[in-house]
């Protein structure tokens, strides 16, 4: 029951951090930050942000589905063990 628990609590905060991580990294390829970079020559007000926050759904979407086939693939393999009867 603990490992249970304990691995179900880990699985969790380590959902957590990775679906947060891509927030904070606000990563670019290089071609992106390169067009970026052409723009801000070119004109003074533009905002990355937009931008910024397209990559970063683009990255996740792969990843919440990877997570949903393992997860389905998880229970379909690892079936709930039956009530023993008293």
């Amino acid at each position: 029951m603990k490992k249970t628990l304990f691995s179900a609590a880990f699985a969790l905060l380590l959902g957590v951090l990775l679906s947060v991580a891509p927030l904070a990294a606000r990563a670019q390829c290089v071609m992106c930050k390169a067009q970026v970079e052409a723009a801000k020559q070119e004109r003074d007000d533009y905002d990355v942000a937009g931008l910024n926050k397209g990559i970063v759904y683009m990255m996740t979407v792969p990843y919440i589905l990877m997570g949903a086939v393992g997860y389905f693939w998880y229970r379909r393999t690892h079936p709930k063990p039956k009530a023993a009867k008293a």
